[in-house]
C-alpha cells in the first residue's frame, strides 16, 4: 500500500460534524475494501463496543446537506438513501477489533497516522496564529505610537508657520 495515496485518501475523507472529526461508513469501508453493509453488520454485531462518542448516524439535515454536495441525478442508486454512520477516531480504532483482515489492520494503521499528522499540524497551525496574532499586536502599538508622532510634527509646524520668519518692511 502506498502510504502517500493512502494519506492523502484518508485525509480527504474526514470530516467535520458535530464539532469532531469523523470519516463515514461508505468511505471506510471502501478503504478497507468492503462493501458498507459488511463494516455497518460487524459494528451492529458489536455495537456495545461503538458509544455515541465513537460512532453516530448522521441527522436528517445533515444527510440532507451533505448529500446535496453531490452533483447526480442518481444518488438514490450511489447508496445514498440512508444516512450514513460517522465514526470519530476512536470508533475507528475500534473497527480494528472488528474488522480483522490483514487490509484492515494496514488501513487502520494508515488512519491512525493521518489523525496524528492532523493533530500535530493542527498544533503548529495554532502556534502560528498566535505568533500572527502577536505580531499584529506589536505593529499596531508601532503604528498607533508613528501616528502620534506625525500628529504631534504636524501641530508643532502649525505652530512654527505662524511665526513670521524674515524682514519686515
Amino acid at each position: 500500500m502506498n502510504e502517500l495515496i493512502v494519506e492523502g485518501e484518508i485525509s480527504s475523507h474526514i470530516l467535520t460534524l458535530r464539532g469532531k472529526q469523523v470519516m463515514l461508513d461508505r468511505d471506510l469501508a471502501g478503504l478497507y475494501r468492503v462493501e458498507t453493509k459488511v463494516l455497518n453488520q460487524a459494528v451492529k454485531r458489536n455495537i456495545e463496543r461503538f458509544p455515541d462518542d465513537f460512532m453516530f448516524q448522521m441527522s436528517e439535515d445533515e444527510f440532507k446537506n451533505w448529500r446535496s454536495q453531490f452533483v447526480t441525478s442518481n444518488s438514490d442508486k450511489m447508496g445514498l438513501r440512508r444516512a450514513p454512520y460517522a465514526f470519530t477516531e476512536e470508533g475507528i480504532y475500534m473497527l480494528a477489533t472488528v474488522l480483522r483482515s490483514s487490509v484492515a489492520v494496514q488501513t487502520n494503521i494508515a488512519i491512525i497516522r493521518t489523525f496524528k499528522k492532523l493533530r500535530e499540524f493542527s498544533k503548529h497551525y495554532n502556534a502560528l496564529a498566535k505568533q500572527l496574532i502577536e505580531i499584529d499586536r506589536k505593529h499596531d502599538k508601532h503604528y498607533k505610537e508613528l501616528k502620534k508622532a506625525l500628529d504631534d510634527l504636524i501641530a508643532t509646524s502649525e505652530v512654527a508657520d505662524e511665526k513670521i520668519i524674515g524682514f519686515l518692511k
